[in-house]
């Protein structure tokens, strides 16, 4: 592996004591009204109407500066292209025999694409170090952005997480999974429809022009996931003392821009509160949850928080979800949103290339890191 340079270290150290710090207790902050994922219906912003658009805006602004979780309805993907993806994930991981997933591990990948068993990776990486850490059990599938998925066609500009001319995507045959590139590049191509028109309300929100983000979506990063979660052996409540013996996806904030969630009907995502409570995500039938990832975080100089979550999986049944982590193109030098910066909050940020942040905070993840 190449020697990290000074930003890459200060990206992995930075994010890592935010984490830590939430999960320690030093930024807690009492707060006077209870935490809720608000619900935010999106019909109105397809409108030509940019006040219909700056008010869904204002809507957004409020849910990233609290609670940096929000249920999206109104978003035009049909219940039956998301019932497709979830079922396809039962499937890969249900009949795809063991030996077909290995040659797919994301060891063999330079990007962290393809197969990745649960004991491969934690999404904390100071869990690493922990000796009473609880495994994952959590089995995933990664992909990232392709132009053939891309309703916009691309521009043929793509670059991977390194800045190389490549694409490391890896995809089972046909034969071993029938209709999986099929049904993945349907499902990919509407979310990442949704991902660029939430972007221009996320501009809106930061009082950007509508059209601030767009230069830099022709060729974005959207690394997308399927995940199993196995039913749990013990479904009686957790001593949050000892965390959790069947703890599915370990406490951690995303890396990227924003995360767009699909999972299915079981329930088991809980959300750090501002008073470091873990909050069971309630289920809006139908809908998105969209959470703040740490790039937009460091990106708004942390006037959009990245709000830590886990999953557990509390049930007898199998959970299956498949979040989208929205970038912008991997080979974008990000710095500061000039809007968010004051007097009174400077820039506290050095400017960084998008690719590099996500793959340094990929790296940490895993075993071999």
């Amino acid at each position: 592996m190449a020697t990290k340079t000074a930003t890459q270290n200060e990206a992995r150290q930075a994010a890592q004591a935010y984490l830590d710090s939430r999960l320690t207790n030093d930024s807690a902050t009492k707060s006077e009204k209870p935490f809720t994922v608000p619900e935010i219906n999106i019909a109105s912003s397809f409108s030509s109407s940019l006040d219909d658009r700056k008010a869904i805006a204002a809507q957004i602004h409020e849910a990233c500066t609290s609670s940096g979780f929000f249920h999206l309805t109104g978003h035009g993907i049909s219940e039956d292209t998301r019932q497709k993806i979830l079922a396809l994930a039962s499937r890969f991981f249900k009949t795809l025999p063991r030996e077909k997933k290995e040659a797919l591990h994301v060891r063999h990948s330079n990007y962290f694409r393809g197969w990745e068993p649960a004991d491969y990776t934690y999404v904390n990486p100071g869990d690493w170090s922990a000796e009473d850490a609880p495994q994952e059990t959590k089995e995933g599938f990664n992909w990232g952005y392709e132009a053939g998925m891309d309703p916009a066609g691309g521009d043929g500009q793509y670059r991977e997480l390194d800045g190389a001319d490549v694409n490391g995507n890896v995809w089972p045959s046909e034969e071993d999974v029938p209709g999986f590139y099929e049904t993945i590049s349907e499902y990919y191509s509407q979310v990442l429809h949704l991902a660029r028109h939430l972007f221009r309300l996320f501009a809106l929100s930061l009082d950007l022009e509508e059209t601030y983000f767009d230069e830099m979506m022709t060729h974005p990063g959207g690394i997308a996931r399927l995940l199993f979660y196995p039913a749990s052996g013990d479904p009686q409540p957790l001593d949050p003392k000892l965390q959790d013996k069947e703890i599915g996806l370990g406490a951690h904030s995303d890396y990227e821009c924003f995360t767009i969630l699909l999972c299915s009907s079981a329930s088991g995502l809980e959300i750090l509160s501002p008073d470091d409570t873990w909050v069971a995500a309630p289920a809006v039938e139908g809908s998105f949850i969209i959470n703040v990832a740490d790039f937009l975080m460091r990106w708004t100089n942390g006037v959009y928080k990245s709000t830590i979550h886990r999953v557990v999986n509390r049930t007898r049944n199998e959970r299956y979800s498949v979040p989208f982590f929205f970038s912008i193109n991997y080979d974008q030098m990000v710095q500061t949103l000039p809007s968010c910066v004051t007097p009174d909050n400077p820039s506290r940020y050095p400017p960084v290339r998008a690719g590099e942040y996500i793959l340094e905070r990929l790296r940490a993840t895993a075993k071999d890191a």
